[in-house]
């Protein structure tokens, strides 16, 4: 297979005092002032346990056999491992892989693979999420965020066609399906892409070794999750199949909501690399380009900045990807104060609600012709 590089796309110079240079600054004078460590904290750690057990322990409930005849319970369990798949997800993994559980490697390398237990692949998903969309946020062609299937339509900048009309209505189906797809067949696309496009070496993997991995990962994965409930639940097979497809769809819907308000947002620039002396450049500095695609939402709701890992605070996680998500509360008004400073743009939602309603309406206008 012969590889097909991306184009090299480069953000403008930030320049002498930038604005990504004052953010820095002032973000790394809190932690010095407050003798703070931005990796994870007791608090991170506390959670991480609770996350863990959100899942564990309802599965063991279910495999042995604790729910057999109790329909209501049976699918309470399932339910609740939906939460948990959630909670490991924005709360765990996503940390992990990003490197902020700890200086040490070895440790984040470790929590990361959690990933692989809840049936996905560490090395595919950095790719996909820490090496394209946080590096190219929005940008058609690059950010693999934005690059769905054909019936949905996430950019102005990707091919119209008559069905998007009706996105609005029927995306949240596909949305409830995300994770189903992804723990079956994304990874293993995403593995063929990558190769192509010369990326595994950047995981230090190689293509046989991707493919290899991800197969024992996926047996692994539905192993435990399908046979030895069927084994030994108690209940028939079609109620195990029927509890397994209740966790994903609620992992996949909730995740959904919290991802994709974050960027495909009427607010959101979708901005376009232009050709100049046969090389592509944004007109924009990185950080510019990351507050005009990157939207926060309900910054007061702790409970629900807590449960999904303070995604809630997209923009400060763009930024600062080195820094665990408990102190993402405390670093945005530093972040907003100096982004309005330099007259430029921090895009907010009051609440969860209502990010959500002009997602669909982002939907909507990106259906129109």
């Amino acid at each position: 297979m012969k590889a097909e590089k991306l184009p090299i796309v480069r953000f403008a110079p930030r320049g002498a005092d930038s604005f990504y240079e004052a953010v820095t600054e002032k973000v790394s004078a809190y932690f010095e002032k407050n003798q703070l460590s931005p990796y994870a904290n007791t608090t991170m750690w506390i959670k991480t346990y609770f996350m863990l057990l959100l899942y564990v322990v309802p599965y063991v409930l279910m495999v042995t056999g604790q729910a057999a005849g109790n329909y209501w319970l049976y699918f309470a369990l399932w339910f609740l491992m939906g939460w948990g798949m959630v909670g490991i997800g924005t709360a765990v993994m996503h940390d992990a892989n990003h490197g902020t559980y700890s200086p040490n490697k070895k440790v984040n390398s470790l929590i990361g693979h959690i990933l692989e237990i809840v049936g996905g692949y560490s090395a595919t998903w950095k790719i996909q999420h820490n090496l394209l969309h946080h590096t190219y946020t929005n940008i058609e062609g690059l950010d693999d965020d934005i690059s769905s299937i054909k019936l949905l339509r996430f950019s102005p900048r990707q091919p119209w066609y008559w069905f998007h009309r009706y996105q609005y209505l029927f995306a949240w189906f596909f949305y409830t399906n995300m994770t189903l797809f992804w723990m079956t067949a994304k990874d293993y696309l995403q593995i063929i892409r990558y190769k192509k496009h010369d990326l595994l070496a950047n995981q230090k993997v190689s293509f046989g070794q991707a493919i290899f991995r991800i197969t024992m990962y996926k047996l692994f994965y539905y192993g435990y999750i399908l046979v030895l409930p069927i084994l030994f639940s108690g209940m028939p097979w079609y109620l195990v199949l029927a509890g397994f497809l209740l966790m994903h769809f609620t992992a996949g819907l909730f995740l959904s909501c919290v991802f994709q308000p974050s960027h495909i947002m009427e607010t959101s620039a979708f901005a376009a690399p232009v050709k100049s002396e046969g090389k592509m450049h944004m007109e924009d500095s990185w950080a510019i380009h990351e507050l005009g695609n990157t939207t926060n939402f309900a910054p007061k709701s702790r409970v629900l900045s807590w449960f999904i890992g303070g995604l809630n605070f997209q923009i400060e996680h763009h930024l600062f990807t080195g820094i665990c998500h408990v102190h993402y509360p405390k670093i945005a008004p530093i972040v907003k104060s100096t982004a309005l400073a330099f007259g430029l743009p921090y895009h907010e939602q009051e609440t969860f609600m209502k990010a959500l309603l002009l997602h669909a309406k982002m939907l909507k206008l990106l259906g129109k012709e």
